[in-house]
């Protein structure tokens, strides 16, 4: 969460896992790829960003939702009844549970399509109470300074977008020169993009600074997306996201009455 619950703090982020997206291919379509599939493919994915995003560059390609764990989603993929030809997920999840050889196709930034990411995706952090110095000081080996810069570079961002999980926000950031854990004169570069639910309109921007100047430049980027209409497409967005809250209630309660 970008507002931290009164009385905790991240103690400690680990150095993070690849923050890529990858693109799980149904065992019969592993030939094909993102950009090689025919025009109405069902491909499974919950995430409001990874739709946006994707419908963007593919809007001939159809984006469902798909529930479950991990391993429920790729028996769903795997049930040609379902429709799905291709999932979308984490890499750094398919990694940690030792999943990583379903991978078909991780979704690299080209000159052709820029692939962000989620706010602070591939990277695991430890939450503690703001007064025990003692456990944060002993969990403190455990962070990794230049995956803290650039979750703080992100984080800032979100924040300052006043986005969540729900809004369709995506980051890349990498660190040049020397590691931010032997100086503060490393160089950060945030990018950062804000999306239509529908793919159809993007604000998108890039800045750079010192790595110790990383949260300054997540809220300095959110500013320059917000003069370029980001501040409107999320606010689009919110009010899309109420509407199908209450449309799910209501389904929920036809049912519960029937």
């Amino acid at each position: 969460p970008t507002k931290m619950t009164q009385g905790l703090v991240l103690g400690a982020i680990l150095e993070r896992h690849n923050p890529r997206d990858a693109l799980v291919m149904r065992s019969d379509m592993r030939h094909l790829r993102l950009h090689s599939l025919p025009a109405g493919s069902v491909v499974g994915t919950s995430s409001v960003r990874r739709k946006a995003q994707l419908s963007h560059y593919f809007p001939h390609l159809q984006f469902q939702d798909v529930r479950g764990n991990l391993n429920t989603r790729l028996r769903k993929l795997e049930d040609s009844q379902n429709g799905y030809v291709a999932l979308v997920l984490a890499v750094s999840g398919l990694e940690r549970m030792n999943m990583h050889h379903h991978i078909t196709e991780v979704l690299e930034t080209t000159p052709e399509r820029w692939f962000g990411y989620a706010v602070g995706q591939g990277a695991l952090a430890v939450q503690n109470r703001d007064a025990d110095a003692d456990t944060i000081a002993y969990i403190q080996h455990l962070n990794h300074a230049d995956t803290q810069r650039r979750c703080d570079a992100e984080r800032a961002l979100m924040k300052e977008l006043e986005g969540g999980c729900h809004a369709p926000i995506a980051v890349e950031t990498s660190v040049s020169g020397p590691s931010a854990a032997a100086t503060d004169e490393a160089t950060l570069t945030l990018t950062a993009a804000v999306y239509s639910l529908d793919g159809v309109q993007c604000v998108k921007d890039c800045i750079s600074g010192p790595i110790s100047t990383c949260e300054s430049m997540g809220k300095e980027l959110a500013l320059i997306l917000k003069q370029k209409g980001a501040s409107e497409i999320l606010h689009d967005t919110a009010v899309a996201n109420a509407e199908a809250v209450k449309d799910h209630q209501k389904t929920v309660e036809a049912a519960l009455k029937a």
